[in-house]
């Protein structure tokens, strides 16, 4: 199996007040940089689509359905702590097929030392279809946080998803 040419990646920012217009969405875009400074390191082509949409399960269902065919890599952020409209694990575990719990297992651990309420989060990843889906809070603080953990094994788990082994060729 081969890379892709290029990397379809969708941002997903569920958020009720910023799909009503009443604050910008700040996560998504800190996703979209950090990205971009990864895919030109690595000197993988990609494009990136961002959605927003209120914290609605049927929507995010929707999109994640459609991506799972469509895109290469998926990122949401919001809706991943404990609050009644906080859907987006409930929505996106059931459609992977695999789960890879280590990352965000690591990263509750690693900044609840210093900060106990990031052990609330419920963030999770996987693969769903052709697509890696990972699950972010929806702070830009906490966006640095996963997205500079995630980036260390983004290439990685990527090649591990093509099916290209390195093992012994480093």
């Amino acid at each position: 199996m081969t890379l892709p040419e290029e990397f379809k990646v969708l941002i997903i920012t569920l958020s009720d007040r910023a799909s009503r217009g009443e604050y910008e969405d700040l996560s998504g875009p800190a996703i979209k940089k950090y990205l971009t400074d990864f895919f030109r390191s690595v000197k993988w082509r990609y494009s990136v689509k961002s959605e927003l949409i209120p914290d609605d399960a049927g929507k995010l269902r929707l999109l994640l359905t459609d991506a799972a065919e469509n895109f290469n890599i998926v990122f949401t952020t919001g809706g991943t702590g404990i609050g009644p409209r906080d859907i987006t694990p409930d929505t996106v575990r059931p459609l992977l097929s695999k789960e890879i719990p280590g990352i965000m297992e690591f990263i509750r651990c690693k900044y609840g030392m210093s900060k106990p309420q990031a052990l609330l989060s419920r963030s999770v990843a996987g693969i769903a279809g052709k697509a890696l889906i990972y699950t972010l809070p929806g702070s830009v603080k906490a966006v640095e946080e996963y997205m500079t953990e995630i980036l260390k094994t983004l290439e990685h788990v990527v090649l591990m998803q093509y099916s290209i082994d390195l093992h012994g060729k480093c």
